[in-house]
Order: C-alpha cells, then sequence, then structure tokens
C-alpha cells in the first residue's frame, strides 16, 4: 500500500453504464485497503445509483461542484483517479495539492495536470470496459486485471424498495422491463422485433407482464414508431414516469430486464436482476466490451458481423441486431420463468 493512501476519489463524469461499470473499482480497493475512504465524483442523474452502492462513502455531483479548487484543498483527499478525462477537474486537483493524481497518458492535458500516467488503450484493447477501468490502479501497487466472474461482488448494489413499484408489479406473476432504446450508445433491436416478442409472450405465457422504460424522449419515439407495441394487452408504458432512482427501484423488483448496449442494462446486472443484454459481434460496441456484468446475465449476438463493410450500419438498420430474433428472446425469458418454478 503507498504510503499516505487513506482518501480515494473515483472520477467518472459521463454516461449511467460507463459510470456503473467503474463502481467495481471502489469495492476492489476496499478488499485490498481495509479502513480505505472511497469518494466518487458523478454526474448527478447517476448519483442514486451510485450511493446505493456499500462500497462508496460519499456520493459528490458535478454539477454542484461549483469550486473544485475549494473543495478538494478542503477534502482531505489524497488520491483522485480520473476514470472518465475531465480537464477542469485535473488542473483544480493540482491546484488543490492533491498528492497522488491519476489519469491516462493519451490525454495531453493529463501530461500537465497529472502526477501519475497509465498508459493502456480503450479502443484497441480486447478486454472489457469494466476491466480496463483496473488499469488505472497501477499506480497504486494493483497491477491485476480481475476476471469477468469476480467483478460482480464488487458492485456492492442495493435499492430501496418502493411501494408504488410494488403495487404495480403485484398483480404479475412475472414482470419484465423491455428498454428498446438506447440514448444513441449502443445499436438497437429493432422496435418492430420488441412487437413480435411481446406477441410471442403472450401466446406463450399471458402471466408475463411487459414494462417498457426510457426517458421521455424516448416514448415519444416508441408511440410513433412502435404504436403497436403500446397497444399490446400485456405491455405498460412507463417512459419517463420515473427518475434513476425510481426506476432501479423498478429494476430491482423485475423478474427480468431485456435491452441492448445501455445504462438501465448495467444497472440490472448489477443489481442481480436477470439481465439479457442484445449486442451486434462489430467492435468496438460489441459484448465482449460493453456486455452485462452480473450473476444473473445472458448475452445474445451472433458470432461474426452478417453484413461486413458499408453494408453494416448502426442504429435500426444493423443487420446484426435485425437477425437476433424474437423467437430466441423468447426462448429465453420462458427459460427464467421456468428457473422460478423449480
Amino acid at each position: 500500500m503507498p504510503t499516505s493512501l487513506s482518501h480515494i476519489l473515483i472520477c467518472r463524469t459521463d454516461n449511467i453504464g460507463d459510470t456503473v461499470l467503474t463502481l467495481p473499482l471502489a469495492g476492489y480497493l476496499k478488499s485490498q485497503y481495509p479502513g480505505i475512504r472511497v469518494d466518487f465524483l458523478c454526474r448527478s442523474y447517476v448519483a442514486d445509483v451510485i450511493r446505493s452502492s456499500c462500497f462508496v462513502d460519499e456520493v459528490i455531483t458535478l454539477e454542484a461542484l461549483t469550486d473544485p479548487v475549494s473543495y478538494f484543498a478542503q477534502s482531505g483527499i489524497d488520491t483522485i483517479i480520473f476514470a472518465f478525462p475531465n480537464k477542469v477537474l485535473a488542473r483544480a486537483a493540482k491546484q488543490a495539492g492533491i498528492a497522488r493524481r491519476i489519469g491516462t497518458s493519451h490525454r495531453l492535458f493529463h501530461w500537465l495536470t497529472c502526477n501519475k500516467l497509465v498508459r493502456f488503450s480503450r479502443v484497441k484493447s480486447d478486454l472489457h470496459e469494466a476491466q480496463l477501468n483496473f488499469s488505472l490502479l497501477r499506480p497504486l501497487g494493483l497491477s491485476t486485471i480481475p476476471d469477468l466472474a469476480a467483478i460482480p461482488a464488487w458492485y456492492g448494489l442495493s435499492a430501496n424498495e418502493d411501494v408504488e413499484i410494488q403495487a404495480l408489479f403485484a398483480p404479475h406473476a412475472f414482470n419484465l422491463i423491455l428498454h428498446p432504446k438506447s440514448n444513441g450508445h449502443g445499436r438497437e433491436w429493432p422496435i418492430g422485433h420488441y412487437v413480435e416478442l411481446v406477441r410471442l409472450l403472450q401466446a406463450a405465457d399471458s402471466s408475463i407482464h411487459c414494462w417498457i422504460t426510457g426517458s421521455a424522449a424516448e416514448g415519444e419515439w416508441i408511440a410513433q414508431h412502435g404504436d403497436a407495441l403500446l397497444r399490446m394487452p400485456n405491455v405498460t408504458n412507463i417512459c419517463g414516469q420515473f427518475d434513476l432512482a425510481k426506476l432501479t427501484s423498478a429494476i430491482a423488483r423485475a423478474d427480468g430486464l431485456i435491452a441492448s448496449g445501455t445504462g438501465p442494462l448495467h444497472v440490472s446486472a448489477a443489481l442481480g436482476t436477470r439481465t439479457l443484454g442484445l449486442f451486434p459481434p462489430v467492435k468496438p460496441v460489441h459484448a465482449g466490451r460493453w456486455g452485462p456484468l452480473g450473476q444473473q446475465t445472458q448475452v445474445l449476438s451472433q458470432t461474426a458481423c452478417v453484413a461486413q463493410g458499408p453494408a453494416c450500419q448502426a442504429g435500426t438498420a444493423c443487420a446484426c441486431m435485425q437477425s437476433i430474433t424474437p423467437a430466441e428472446v423468447v426462448e429465453v425469458v420462458l427459460g427464467w420463468k421456468d428457473a422460478m418454478r423449480n
């Protein structure tokens, strides 16, 4: 253990999924250095999820940090890990005299602001995003990259029971969350496939109820392009109705969740909910880099791109995503339901 290491701040100030996949650093650090304090700096809309981890002592939000130099100077923090580059925060950490400032070497401003540089490439690596984050611990004498199977134990994530969610889910034997959109962060399964999935599930087992989640804007898109999905009798649309804290409670209470590469997929995996991720086999958006990590996670993806070159397009035109059939997804969901009976 490096000398004077007692209070670490992990900075990850981008999206939900990226932030959740950085969270295991906190649990791992506490397992290696018992008694150490680990705080987390993130964007405000992700904060409630990070606060739900038993391994994080305090959450600081980027939006509330109006004077980062003063905050850092008075915080007692001796080590800052910039898991996501932020020039303003890196400069403030240096001005505040934080003893150990860790950042990646490929950012020029880190050469001017960080005194512990780590060299690795996220784009070219074959490691999972969560594993790549562990590379940032090398300056602390921790050089091991954990196996994927070990990482879920360091989320430490739980969710509060919510009486409204309990009341909504109570009438149904099996509550399945479908999160069709990805806020532009991943390749999405076609909305028509979701319609067919729900139709097949209704025919196979009428006790399965589907809840459509997403932002208000995503809900509007689904209403325009997937109205047939929202009119199905075994579907309830709750897009835009919950903040992230309440959505997290719903995911924790649900019997399963299906999504492509998006934040709620990783929240679900971290909570231990049955989770199915739908991915293309194309780097760097493939499951090997962004797949859900948890005790009850599965992935459906082709073994190779089905439309090479210019024919391989993102969004609804992705042939690899289109080739994942609703019947394959139904088989997974019915398998979950059968496992609950046993």
